[in-house]
């Protein structure tokens, strides 16, 4: 079925993309009309790195370290490493019930800001190997990439600029030698890194001094030690979705303006290198509209990643044991987040026995079953599919191409889900859409949005029918409409029903 709707859409305006050149990055001269930059627009693509990360859609947070038996969020630098010791941990454990939870990445908090490692780091005494933890011959890091190789998921890193316990930290060239070292033995030593993430904390060194960070620097060493890696969130490849809440925006575009200092900067080191050091205010809630686009002078693909803990803090507390989220608030996340367009970056904290929590896999595996069970089934399954293309300029919206969808199904259907997804891989270009079903023969409204992106998903009180359509109200060139799924999830179910024939 989703083969049809791609079919359909592009036989009637394969013409117009005759002789497109896709790319994740293009210039916008003085002189490009704004017709002529949204259509560079619907030629923004992600790179192969961009669209791995993107289909992983779930990637678990480890944050474990210091913090977990000082029972604080953010360390010193000060602390006595000799209470680190988690006599049971088993980093198989960890790796095995996120996996068994639909997730297929995680990233390791290899160091926080208090800068105590994770691994036996040679540039540094404020490590594992000056605990009592397996008498100073243990590695976090390494254990828990093994386990992510054995259960055959993606492993990341977190390391922190920020390094409260080392003497250069405020001396920027001292400094970024040291972190380089520590990034080098990270990417040399552990096999494939799927992701390194960075944060953007910078507090003043013990000199007094704020330090600068060689980003530029961090960012070749990766694309040269770990090509394949996706760097985030101070980094080219995905921007943070600005908050820490697991909400993601209405309206989330993966193809956003760029400043001339970053075109520059990309130009310099060629499209195939981007080391970028992102520049403006990636917070706003419009990142990517027609009305940012027109003073740009550059286009770049740089999707957002949506952070969330599933406790209160981001370390574990005992104390937080009765606050882990429940199977509706994750299931609420998912909707706002993988269903905006977003990937979620869930954190699950281990204890202090070096150990995921009861509390914490319960939650996971009840979401994931309640997950399972919704997705199981798309009740489109046995539709029959026809689309129109109305090549009528629409002057609101300005552009040249709408399309509806008609999916008329065997049988009665009831759902209260619609899932939509573009083939991104040919851009992110569709603007406003609604969806309505077919009621004693009308067709009325029961859900609509703006941007879809890699995928949306909308929730509204249950419908009854047999028919339904998409209707693309708005969008920058020909829509590449990957996929429509229609699910049902009772449990939220606390609408009175729709009844349609």
């Amino acid at each position: 079925m989703k083969k049809i709707v791609i079919l359909l859409l592009y036989i009637l305006n394969s013409s117009i993309f005759l002789y497109a050149q896709y790319s994740n990055y293009c210039n916008i001269d003085s002189t490009d009309s704004e017709e002529n930059i949204i259509n560079k627009s619907s030629l923004i693509v992600p790179t192969p790195r961009q669209l791995r990360w993107q289909q992983l859609e779930l990637t678990a947070f480890f944050h474990f370290g210091i913090n977990t038996f000082t029972n604080n969020e953010w360390g010193s630098g000060k602390e006595d490493i000799r209470i680190f010791n988690p006599i049971s941990f088993d980093a198989k454990q960890w790796v095995r019930i996120v996996k068994q939870a639909g997730f297929k990445q995680v990233i390791l908090t290899a160091k926080h800001h208090d800068g105590f490692c994770l691994w036996p780091s040679k540039y540094t005494k404020h490590t594992v190997e000056y605990t009592p933890w397996q008498n100073g011959k243990g590695d976090i890091v390494k254990e828990v990439s093994k386990a992510c190789k054995y259960y055959g998921i993606g492993f990341g890193i977190y390391l922190s600029p920020w390094d409260r316990n080392s003497v250069y930290y405020g001396d920027s060239v001292k400094y970024n030698r040291y972190f380089i070292n520590q990034l080098t033995e990270l990417l040399s030593n552990y096999g494939k890194i799927d992701e390194v993430w960075f944060d953007g904390a910078n507090g003043e060194g013990p000199n007094g001094k704020k330090q600068v960070y060689a980003f530029e620097d961090w960012y070749k060493l990766i694309r040269k030690l770990q090509p394949e890696a996706v760097i985030a969130v101070m980094g080219p490849d995905v921007r943070w979705v600005g908050t820490e809440t697991g909400q993601g925006r209405n309206t989330e575009w993966s193809v956003l303006p760029i400043s001339l200092e970053t075109q520059n900067d990309i130009a310099k080191n060629s499209q195939k290198n981007l080391t970028f050091l992102p520049h403006g205010n990636m917070m706003d809630d419009d990142l990517g509209s027609r009305d940012k686009l027109r003073e740009a002078k550059g286009l770049i693909w740089y999707p957002s990643e949506t952070d969330v803990s599933i406790r209160p803090g981001w370390f574990y507390h005992s104390t937080e044991d009765t606050k882990v989220k429940t199977v509706k608030e994750l299931k609420d996340i998912y909707y706002s987040s993988v269903g905006r367009n977003s990937v979620l970056l869930l954190n699950i904290p281990p204890n202090k026995q070096g150990l995921i929590s009861n509390a914490d896999s319960a939650a996971l595996i009840k979401w994931s079953l309640c997950m399972k069970e919704i997705f199981s089934k798309n009740l489109l399954n046995e539709s029959v599919v026809s689309s129109v293309v109305n090549d009528v300029k629409n002057s609101h919206y300005n552009i040249d191409t709408s399309a509806t969808i008609y999916y008329k199904n065997l049988s009665l259907i009831k759902c209260n889900l619609i899932q939509l997804q573009e083939d991104i891989t040919k851009g992110q270009r569709i603007e406003k859409f609604n969806a309505e079903y077919e009621k004693n023969g009308v067709w009325v409204p029961f859900a609509e949005g703006t941007t879809i992106g890699y995928k949306r998903i909308l929730s509204f009180p249950a419908i009854v029918t047999k028919s339904i359509r998409i209707n693309i109200i708005a969008s920058r060139a020909t829509p590449y409409l990957n996929g429509v799924e229609l699910y049902y999830d009772e449990a939220a179910q606390n609408n009175k029903s729709n009844s349609t024939q």
